[in-house]
């Protein structure tokens, strides 16, 4: 084993890290509180005081505004010091609100306009402009019954949906409206994330830079096959109720991996005109359109246009005026697959230029291409990764960006000169994970971060000057409980050059002469990490708890996870599963060395993809884990959905053998430990038929898993049923592993 680099070198040692436990050690323990579910779990009642507090903030131009229940308030960037800009009271004052329609917080106030004292407020069916110093109303609309999808300050229009929750609206400045769509329902979708959210997609609607003209997304899954979910009555379903006491069809629209898929047209509709028009793309059968962007201009719209092998990507220029295909600017093709997860971004100073991200050197970096499509150069490269452009520095012509160019576990702010390509760092103490929001300029970068040992700081950055303002510096909010040690560290992965990074959290008072149960909780695929340098490592909260409760627990990020590059994410295609069981298993080896690890107490538990890998641990190394909770977990990529199965597994008539050996109904009869399933029931991400056929085969094979089901509830469980499934996890280890 290599230890992590900052603990050989104790740079983080200095500042506490591995002090933690040290020092709760030298108290006396029996003082401090013990926690519960309540406590550490998202859906428990004293949640929010476990959490670190936080500065709720947005940018008004270049002024920094703090948001909060009753009040808002003008942050000074050198100082951090807050004055009042207005009340809640004196908002619904000046606004004239009834009792009924008065505002109820200010949490959610914007400040879309650099130049002028206007707030955007929000009530009970009203959107309002509010003048904070002249204290009148400029402009208000409704949005009662109706579902709003995206409101454009320039305009002041607002695309939304109608009563009926599918016909597509825009609805102007005066509160005219105009219909975009007849022919929507739940088989065509308009202005709705597309691709089943893949491929960056968030949103389908997408207002031009000039406020006039409207992007929007349609979605025809008329051909794709109906998933049969069910919705069952309430518990305390009464007649009077109105509702079914019989349980109805809920179906989901599911494309499954090398079946029908879904099409996509995108739409431009002209504010001025009242016409649309549908970009010229060609028939969009098995064809992925992602990433809608805008000329600044707002005459010529970019897509990224990809084919159903996503393996070759183009980037397209369209006339918003008529739909006419104007060039392709660029081509990318891989062996594997191309993810386009980013628009372009035309420079603020130049728009005769925009960046790219792309990954075709084997890392996210950032490129500098002419419109008409010629690469000027590539601004970022190394063997790290460009997590995040955060916006650009108009004044210096710069691009303010995150990247774990310091360390693959941190997350650090950067400022590239587009011109020279030089880069510094600009966050507040180069360690740690930072996240960071620019203000209209780019002259201010707001920065929010956390270190193994620091629970939250609020920094108020100046790029060019290295300015730092310390703003805001959370209490630890487990000051007063005991906690324990979290550690991070390496191994080499199963190909035995790879470095790993894994977490460990030690049981509550650990004494390194016993021998612990011990938990590994995995992830472990694509688009996702467990470890990395904020506060106790990125642990989650549940571990914490298990280790109050005496349980070792570790965590390894294996190869096929996030921000290690592109050869370090596609070792897994065409095989998902197996190498990522092999870098947890030499996790598990590293364990067993390890003379405090009880090796006949192993258990592991993981979700979604995570669940995947518990149920193939289990099964294929079925001699080595007593105890395992798999929740939601994927059984056959056979049965998951076309854009993230084909993406990593191609179809299944064109990789028969790897859908076949991948799959775990075959290892079904291999269940030796105590296995414990728990799904939603009305998961639309990985269906019921996953965790059901897989029961059904062990009913065959004569194997015993347990099983649980929350009815009614998604992929995730929800508000207080959270704490009510993790006290089901936890008693499942403490009955069968401890």
């Amino acid at each position: 084993m290599k230890i992590n680099i900052w603990l050989l070198t104790g740079v983080l040692a200095m500042a506490g890290i591995m002090g933690n436990s040290t020092l709760a050690q030298a108290q006396n323990t029996k003082s401090l509180k013990q926690f519960t579910l309540e406590d550490l779990n998202f859906g428990g009642n004293n949640y929010h005081n476990m959490t670190p507090k936080n500065r709720f903030t947005t940018w008004w131009g270049d002024e920094l505004v703090r948001l909060d229940l009753d009040k808002c308030y003008i942050v000074d960037k050198k100082t951090g010091k807050e004055t009042v800009l207005f009340t809640l009271d004196e908002a619904n004052r000046w606004l004239g609100s009834s009792e009924d329609n008065k505002l109820r917080s200010l949490y959610y106030a914007e400040f879309p306009y650099s130049d002028k004292s206007l707030a955007l407020l929000q009530t009970k069916g009203v959107k309002m402009l509010l003048n904070f110093k002249t204290h009148q109303t400029e402009w208000k609309q409704s949005t009662a019954d109706i579902e709003e999808l995206e409101w454009n300050p320039l305009s002041r229009a607002m695309a939304f949906t109608g009563a009926d929750g599918y016909n597509l609206f825009v609805r102007d400045a005066e509160g005219h409206d105009t219909q975009i769509s007849t022919d929507a329902s739940r088989n065509i979708l308009y202005g709705k994330s597309v691709h089943r959210d893949e491929f960056g997609y968030t949103k389908g609607t997408f207002w031009s830079p000039d406020g006039q003209k409207l992007i929007f997304t349609r979605m025809d899954q008329s051909m794709v096959t109906d998933y049969p979910l069910v919705n069952i009555p309430d518990a305390d379903w009464k007649p009077e109720s109105g509702e079914s006491r019989i349980a109805t069809p809920a179906p989901e629209k599911y494309p499954m991996a090398g079946e029908t898929m879904h099409k996509v047209t995108i739409g431009v509709y002209d504010l001025q005109t009242h016409q649309t028009v549908y970009l010229k793309a060609g028939d969009p059968t098995d064809r992925y359109f992602t990433n809608p962007a805008w000329s600044a201009d707002s005459k010529t719209v970019y897509l990224f246009e990809l084919n159903r092998d996503q393996n070759d990507c183009r980037l397209v220029s369209y006339d918003a005026k008529t739909g006419n295909k104007i060039a392709e600017l660029y081509r990318e093709t891989d062996d594997k697959y191309v993810e386009p997860l980013h628009p372009i971004q035309f420079l603020p100073w130049d728009d005769s230029k925009f960046i790219l991200q792309s990954q075709k050197d084997g890392y996210n970096h950032i490129y500098l291409f002419n419109k008409e499509g010629k690469q000027l150069k590539q601004l970022t490269s190394g063997q790290w990764v460009v997590m995040e452009v955060l916006g650009f520095d108009k004044k210096h012509k710069g691009i303010i960006i995150a990247s774990n160019e310091r360390n693959p576990l941190q997350r650090n702010l950067y400022l590239v000169d587009v011109k020279s390509g030089k880069r510094k760092m600009i966050d507040d103490n180069g360690q740690g994970y930072h996240y960071g929001t620019t203000s209209a300029s780019g002259e201010y970068v707001l920065d929010r971060y956390s270190t193994p040992t620091i629970a939250r700081n609020i920094a108020i950055l100046n790029p060019q000057t290295n300015g730092h303002t310390r703003y805001f510096t959370a209490e630890n909010p487990w000051k007063e409980y005991n906690v324990p040690e979290y550690k991070s560290g390496t191994i080499k992965a199963a190909d035995g050059t790879t470095d790993l990074y894994y977490r460990m959290v030690m049981p509550v008072g650990f004494d390194p002469s016993k021998k612990y149960p011990t938990i590994v909780y995995v992830y472990g695929g694509p688009h996702a990490h467990n470890v990395d340098a904020s506060w106790h490592w990125g642990s989650r909260y549940w571990e914490t708890y298990m280790a109050q409760k005496g349980y070792l627990l570790f965590i390894l990020d294996n190869r096929g996870s996030e921000n290690r590059g592109k050869a370090f994410e596609q070792t897994t295609f065409r095989r998902l599963g197996e190498n990522e069981v092999k870098d947890q298993m030499e996790g598990v080896r590293y364990l067993k060395s390890l003379p405090y690890v009880d090796a006949e107490r192993l258990g592991v538990h993981g979700w979604s993809f995570g669940g995947f890998i518990t149920i193939n641990m289990m099964t294929t190394h079925p001699d080595v884990f007593k105890v395992g909770v798999a929740g939601g977990p994927v059984i056959d990529w056979r049965w998951y959905e076309v854009m993230y199965g084909e993406r990593y597994m191609d179809t299944p008539q064109t990789n028969p053998e790897g859908y076949a050996e991948c799959g775990l109904l075959q290892k079904a009869k291999d269940l030796k430990g105590k296995l414990q399933i728990i799904i939603g029931l009305n998961d639309p991400v990985v269906v019921p038929q996953h965790a059901l056929t897989f029961i059904k085969q062990c009913i065959l094979d004569g194997t015993q898993p347990d099983f649980f089901v929350y009815p009614g509830e998604p992929h995730n469980m929800r508000g207080h049923q959270s704490t009510h499934l993790h006290e089901r996890i936890s008693q499942y280890f403490e009955d069968y592993l401890k």
